[in-house]
């Protein structure tokens, strides 16, 4: 069975290319419809309930940040995975707010661009290696990114922990 995608940039000759790719490339990803605005890409979302929306970014009329909200809380039961140019980390926060599955910038390899496809078709999330290393660096220096508290109890305080019991660690018993 073959993933069912909507290809979604408002830029004819990028949806022709991925086109020409996914048809020569693969046997097993199918573009079932493209669509050049947010507008468009939502309504082929709901018409067509494809298992991957690829979606660009800036787009005239509704932008993909939107149309990605659009989809993934609408009818269509629709991934999305943002492919752009623009890598900003207001761009990248925006998307995965609005729910996409994935997160990638248009210079990567052909391949790789397949294979985040079959990832989000299967239910996982992937970003490109380039996004994920500022994600990581940002998260791990804002405040309360540290490990929470009750990841470092022992097994059975951290149950307590959960059930909301805050009793103290025992003490060793002085001879």
């Amino acid at each position: 069975m073959s993933i069912r995608v909507v290809l979604a940039d408002d830029q004819p000759l990028v949806r022709a290319a991925a086109l020409e790719m996914v048809i020569t490339e693969t046997d097993d990803v199918e573009v079932v419809g493209e669509a050049g605005t947010g507008e468009e890409a939502v309504r082929l979302a709901e018409e067509l309930r494809p298992d991957v929306v690829v979606m660009d970014i800036r787009m005239p009329g509704m932008d993909g940040i939107e149309a990605t909200r659009q989809v993934t809380t609408g009818p269509s039961g629709s991934n999305v995975v943002v492919l752009t140019t623009f890598d900003d980390d207001a761009y990248v926060y925006g998307a995965l707010r609005a729910g996409a599955s994935g997160f990638l910038v248009k210079d990567m390899a052909l391949d790789d661009i397949l294979s985040a496809v079959r990832v989000v078709a299967a239910g996982d999330a992937l970003i490109a290696p380039s996004v994920t290393r500022r994600l990581i660096a940002d998260f791990t220096t804002r405040p309360g990114s540290a490990r929470p508290e009750s990841a470092r109890l022992g097994p059975p305080l951290r149950e307590s922990a959960r059930a909301g019991y805050h009793a103290e660690p025992a003490r060793p018993r002085r001879s």
